[in-house]
């Protein structure tokens, strides 16, 4: 039989307190009944011997300190699971909001995930196809990796998601025989936007594929933490127990992580960088752990978490953080969006540390490796023009200078630069590489094996 506990000693932002509470353990869920009697749920954030600091999901607002009526559940959050969650939407604490009825759950899953021994996680291998050519040929997302996108506000980062979930398909000799799904949150999202995302993706059918999970920016900060976690755990019951290949993409974690700072605060804690708790590095890596392949498991779980930068300050701790956990980075640029490249990809501070492995023969193809290098390789020489002609003038550039330029316009108009339904696959991105490539004299091409340059350009 379950104790009722009566009235609350403390109310403080989203956090309640209760006095001589017994038999309960952290992260445990609470049912709490106001006066009118409609209930909300919490969960323990802190145990200070007999008294229970505890979090209300739905914010504080109308709770009272003297008839309000907590129990305690005896277990953690948990997300109801089954294969039903395809083609729904739900709110970022995991309950339906797209007027289709509850989920008939097959299991109950703790939120927080279960604890997964290192040993048992194979290397990723393999890439997933997003159709962006700067993607796939230069920071290839690779199966089971988490490879965030680093943007700024106002860029055009949920564009690229929408076009990513869109178009992103698995390859390889197991593709036929493996389905493939995505599990999209949006967190601190505005109205318009989260229109946006749902349309979107109802009008290009990809819905149907999808499991959405939308925390809008009126919705209390408390779901806003619940929200990726309740994401993560549908990927994981999806890979793992139904051998599907998941791809998770999180928008935003910036608004995620100043959800943690504000609740932090409500906590009385003391605050780190620039206010963020000092446990957001941990707390971070809680999320983009929960990427990868399980040995013995026919599915994966990749991850596309999405930031954004403020004041696109690279050294911020979020990004920062981000970066020391997660293999590379695809990072926008305002200049290119300034201009009018679509996706404003800037190839130069981006990488996947992972791609050298899933790609070549066998993968995508096997010039991959070398076009990717050369592409790397000949941009950054363009900046170095680029530098110089501001300097004396694109008129007293060398040839050889005047060729880079020329070259830096072409692949920012043609490689970077595609349409929003545009769709490439990996041999139009290569192909189109080494069109770009045959502008520059042989002899510049100093990162391809002479091979790959009788076959591609001399031959061509």
């Amino acid at each position: 039989m379950s104790l009722q506990y009566l009235g609350l000693s403390q109310i403080n932002g989203p956090l309640i307190a209760l006095e001589n509470v017994t038999g309960i353990g952290y992260d445990e869920v609470a049912e709490i009944k106001l006066d009118d009697g409609t209930e909300r749920l919490g969960r323990i954030v802190e145990i200070q011997g007999d008294r229970a600091i505890l979090q209300v999901f739905e914010g504080t607002k109308g709770v009272s300190l003297k008839n309000t009526r907590t129990t305690f559940t005896g277990k953690p959050l948990e997300m109801p699971l089954s294969t039903e969650l395809l083609g729904r939407v739900f709110n970022g604490a995991g309950r339906p909001i797209d007027g289709l009825g509850d989920i008939y759950p097959e299991k109950y899953a703790d939120i927080n995930g279960q604890p997964l021994n290192p040993v048992s996680r194979t290397y990723p291998r393999n890439y997933i196809r997003t159709g962006v050519s700067a993607i796939d040929c230069l920071i290839t997302l690779i199966r089971g990796q988490k490879l965030p996108i680093f943007s700024g506000s106002g860029l055009s980062h949920n564009k690229l998601a929408v076009q990513i979930v869109r178009q992103a398909k698995i390859t390889g000799a197991d593709a036929e025989n493996t389905k493939f799904g995505i599990v999209f949150a949006a967190m601190g999202v505005k109205n318009d936007v989260a229109d946006y995302f749902t349309r979107s993706f109802e009008e290009s059918g990809a819905i149907s594929n999808v499991v959405m999970f939308m925390n809008k920016s009126n919705d209390p900060i408390i779901e806003r933490i619940l929200t990726p976690r309740c994401a993560l755990t549908v990927a994981e019951y999806l890979a793992y127990e139904k051998g599907m290949h998941i791809l998770v993409i999180m928008t935003d974690i910036t608004s995620y992580c100043e959800a943690l700072r504000e609740f932090s605060s409500s906590k009385q804690e003391i605050p780190g960088r620039k206010g963020f708790p000092g446990y957001l590095y941990s707390d971070l890596a809680s999320l983009y752990e929960r990427a990868g392949i399980i040995e013995g498991a026919t599915g994966s779980v990749t991850q596309i978490p999405i930031l954004t930068m403020p004041n696109d300050d690279i050294t911020h701790p979020i990004p920062d953080l981000t970066g020391y956990i997660t293999e590379g980075q695809i990072t926008l640029d305002r200049n290119l969006e300034q201009t009018g490249v679509y996706p404003p990809i800037a190839v130069l501070p981006s990488l996947s540390r992972l791609m050298k492995d899933g790609i070549g023969e066998g993968f995508t193809r096997s010039d991959h490796s070398d076009v990717a290098n050369q592409l790397f390789s000949s941009y950054a020489k363009v900046q170095d023009a680029r530098s110089l002609a501001a300097v004396i003038g694109e008129e007293e550039l060398s040839e050889i200078d005047k060729a880079y330029m020329r070259f830096g316009v072409a692949f920012e108009q043609q490689f970077l630069k595609q349409d929003f339904e545009e769709n490439r696959t990996i041999e139009e991105t290569l192909d189109l590489g080494w069109k770009l490539l045959s502008s520059l004299p042989v002899s510049e091409l100093d990162r391809i094996d002479e091979k790959m340059i009788e076959k591609y350009i001399k031959k061509s």
